[in-house]
């Protein structure tokens, strides 16, 4: 693979400005409480609303979508899955892209509920810990002791911070109204050491800890007591500090439609996602590429100045290219037989060497 010709300079950075709208987004709601304090009732209530769309319900180890649709007037589509991640992750796409077509066309706002935020967070806390148990250094420890305290690498928090925060980009940009029910209790407040505190107590949502600053509309809900407005993004209602705002009567719909003021013309929050650089995409890109020609290409189009791509950042895509293109020549064996041994790697690019001789004598 050669490098191209030429040291063309980047197009000038020209100012992109827009008026804003002034119109009330869609809301990214979050409804938790005590058990049996009615966070799933409302929201199955809501799905009977003549001023919405569909609603599409994803229930996560709660098992209460289909007795709730028995509510009068619920109607609602409950989104089957097989409990994996990325099967979770792929519906939430299709959602996000059905409410993008269905705002598109003008029709009433699709609603996604999660029920629960607790069960997908729980998920991908097991999910974490059984990743710290495999790793080497801890296998070896429980193998001395099964009873043994083991650390769990920050990295692997990492991992589980990022797949929860991708279902909730989806949820905060959905071009409709997106529900999260999620368990909370009073718990006996902890110090930085993770110690209780004697004689304190505090209010925790099971969940990741940023779901309550993520969302636009904060609700807690508990049993004998009327609803309350922990956090609202809002110029209609606001909710003064360790002053939760009471709601009588609550009922998502008017909550939505009412106290924050949305209506079919409201949109998604304007946030595209933020990314540290522009070579994603392009390993992405590489990743599906199965045509050494095609990666010859790609490779020579990097540099382009309209690709934005710092010399850092070329460099990554070049060699990520050239990774894919040595895995072509050298495919990955199949489970069982083990890796390419050093004679086997020299044999097959003696045989590469001489299929291009062949080719080159044939011309």
């Amino acid at each position: 693979m050669n490098a191209p010709a030429g040291n063309a300079k980047p197009p000038a950075v020209k100012l992109k400005t827009r008026k804003p709208t002034g119109v009330v987004p869609w809301p990214l709601l979050l409804i938790e409480g005590e058990e049996g304090a009615g966070k799933t009732y409302s929201a199955a209530q809501f799905s009977g609303s003549e001023l919405i769309g569909q609603m599409y319900w994803i229930d996560l180890d709660e098992g209460s979508a289909d007795e709730y649709a028995a509510i009068e007037g619920a109607n609602y589509e409950i989104i089957d899955h097989d409990g994996t991640y990325r099967d979770i992750l792929e519906q939430v796409e299709a959602v996000h892209a059905e409410a993008r077509r269905a705002a598109a066309a003008g029709e009433p706002p699709v609603v996604l509920t999660i029920d629960s935020g607790s069960a997908l967070w729980r998920m991908l806390t097991n999910w974490t810990y059984e990743r710290g148990r495999r790793s080497r250094k801890n296998r070896a420890l429980l193998q001395e002791d099964p009873d043994a305290a083991y650390d769990i690498g920050r990295n692997l928090w990492n991992d589980a911070n990022e797949r929860w925060n991708r279902i909730i980009y989806l949820l905060r940009t959905l071009p409709g109204i997106a529900i999260v029910l999620a368990r909370g209790k009073q718990v006996s407040a902890t110090d930085d050491n993770g110690q209780p505190i004697p004689n304190r107590n505090e209010w925790k949502v099971s969940a990741q800890k940023d779901l309550g600053f993520d969302s636009t509309c904060w609700i807690r809900m508990k049993r004998n007591a009327d609803p309350q407005v922990i956090k609202v993004r809002s110029l209609r209602i606001r909710v003064e500090e360790r002053k939760p705002l009471t709601l009588r009567d609550f009922s998502i719909e008017d909550l939505v439609f009412n106290k924050l003021g949305c209506s079919v013309q409201s949109q998604p929050r304007i946030m595209p996602a933020l990314v540290g650089d522009l070579v994603q995409p392009w390993l992405n890109r590489i990743a599906g590429l199965n045509d050494k020609e095609q990666l010859a290409a790609l490779w020579r189009s990097v540099p382009d100045p309209a690709n934005r791509l710092s010399r850092e950042e070329i460099a990554t895509v070049r060699a990520a290219a050239e990774q894919r293109a040595a895995e072509l020549d050298n495919p990955r064996r199949e489970m069982g037989e083990g890796p390419l041994s050093d004679a086997e790697k020299l044999r097959a690019a003696a045989d590469r060497k001489a299929a291009e001789q062949d080719a080159d004598a044939e011309q």
